[in-house]
């Protein structure tokens, strides 16, 4: 249980609460950052034995991947609020039990609500696909894909919700946890679906999603039976009259939700959208999109790892009054995420070749590891960017600061990086580097746009100076 601040600020050297800082923060962002990059590995883990199966079934699944992941915002918004409402509510008062339980109770209303309404278009994926100019048995295929993936989407965000309720009650090995073992899951089942294994049917495409959403399932249903176990977690008794509406908590999921949802959907938008266009040149170029990006993604875990560590942080400095603190928190996620980028930068660079090639194999491989590795080169160029863009986002969202920079990430995506991606790819016939390119530009934009939004809002002045909590010190 985080605990409010006891002590003067003056009786401790200014050095050691940053160390202390950096300790709390790598304590509680460890089990999210490994949390983050097993959920990659269920995404790496669907595209490397769809790589192997057919690469028109890899392009095909990029393509579905696009509408569910958008549907997933939808609800990932709304769950993504659970904790900064839960570390506001325990900054203010440690043992509010009963404000926990509501914003994790209206949180799984909310993943109800938008699942409803985002199924239906996972079940139209085909025709949608058609709409926007796909070639026709992509789109059949990505509607299969799909068609599997919606059964799933509840549970998926669903998953969220808890784990965000975990986690700003400082357990995030539970949903480490279940993580992990989701991974097994995946791939066993991925294995036997897609190829036919074991007496099942040869599926491809529609066994991966049907793999992936039965996952999303099991990882529900594992997360509830840990917070059952978990006496610490038990303790707040989120399933208690988990019929019953809390109206003040019902508003606020969404008032900041929404907007969490659109910030997200900006920046996913932007590189759906490029994934569409990527389809214009060939099925090639958007295998090798595909890779460069899950690559990409994978990298990108560490610092949305720090960042949702960071949203605690400064979530429950906020709701104390201590906004010197919550700079403190959100710069010493900057300064992680700044480094652990630059490392991973280099290493897309030197080994851009090596790492494409993990995802490939038979005929055609070599052409596309060829602009897979050259994506991956201006991948490298814009992985500071993202780090500082996602951490300066959710320390954001600890300061139940949400419709401000969604406008800013709408502005930089949209009005900055798109216009350069399309006019590199189309205008100066760039193609897919000139895409990529777009991609640099619009993260730089909202990286300069967060973390400049941060450093404005937390030098308020008058609501305390830093006080440093004794977990924190060792006390």
């Amino acid at each position: 249980m985080f605990r409010p601040a006891l002590r003067p600020a003056r009786s401790i050297p200014a050095a050691q609460t940053w160390l202390a800082e950096a300790r709390a923060l790598i304590v509680l962002a460890g089990p999210l950052i490994l949390t983050q990059l097993a959920q990659m590995a269920i995404s790496t883990t669907d595209l490397l034995l769809l790589g192997r199966y057919s690469q028109t079934a890899l392009a095909a699944a990029a393509i579905g991947s696009t509408l569910y992941f958008l549907g997933w915002l939808m609800g990932g918004g709304p769950a993504s609020a659970v904790s900064a409402m839960i570390a506001h509510a325990l900054g203010a008062r440690p043992r509010a039990r009963g404000g926990v339980r509501r914003a994790a109770r209206m949180g799984l209303w909310s993943v109800v609500i938008t699942s409803v309404a985002m199924m239906p278009v996972l079940w139209s994926a085909r025709p949608i696909l058609l709409a926007l100019g796909q070639e026709p048995n992509l789109a059949r295929l990505a509607g299969q894909f799909c068609f599997a993936l919606a059964f799933g989407l509840p549970f998926a965000t669903g998953y969220q919700a808890l784990r965000n309720f975990a986690t700003a009650l400082g357990r995030p090995r539970a949903a480490m946890i279940v993580m992990l073992l989701t991974i097994g899951f995946n791939a066993v089942a991925g294995w036997v679906l897609i190829y036919g294994r074991f007496g099942a049917p040869r599926l491809g495409i529609l066994g991966s999603g049907l793999a992936t959403a039965g996952s999303a399932m099991f990882s529900f249903c594992a997360m509830t039976a840990v917070i059952a176990a978990d006496p610490a977690l038990r303790a707040y008794r989120v399933w208690r009259r988990a019929h019953r509406p809390a109206a003040s908590e019902f508003v606020e999921v969404f008032r900041l939700g929404l907007p969490i949802s659109a910030t997200m959907a900006f920046e996913m938008l932007l590189f759906s959208a490029m994934t569409l266009v990527m389809g214009r040149f060939g099925t090639a170029a958007l295998a090798a999109h595909q890779i460069a990006m899950n690559v990409a993604s994978i990298t990108f875990m560490v610092p949305l790892g720090l960042g949702m560590a960071a949203t605690v942080r400064v979530g429950l400095a906020s709701g104390a009054g201590d906004r010197p603190r919550a700079r403190q928190a959100g710069l010493v996620a900057f300064a992680m995420a700044v480094l652990f980028m630059s490392l991973t930068a280099l290493a897309m660079v030197a080994f851009s070749r090596q790492i494409a090639g993990l995802y490939l194999a038979g005929a055609g491989a070599a052409a596309v590891a060829v602009q897979a590795a050259a994506f991956l080169k201006l991948g490298a160029a814009f992985q500071i960017f993202d780090g500082v863009q996602t951490v300066g986002a959710q320390c954001l969202r600890g300061l139940k600061d949400a419709r401000t920079p969604m406008l800013l990430a709408g502005g930089a995506y949209w009005l900055v990086g798109a216009p350069v991606s399309l006019g590199l790819a189309f205008g100066a016939g760039l193609k897919g580097e000139g895409v990529w390119i777009g991609f640099v530009v619009g993260l730089a934009a909202a990286a300069v746009a967060m973390s400049a939004r941060f450093w404005r809002l937390t030098r308020a002045p008058g609501l305390g100076a830093a006080v440093p909590r004794p977990e924190d010190i060792g006390a």
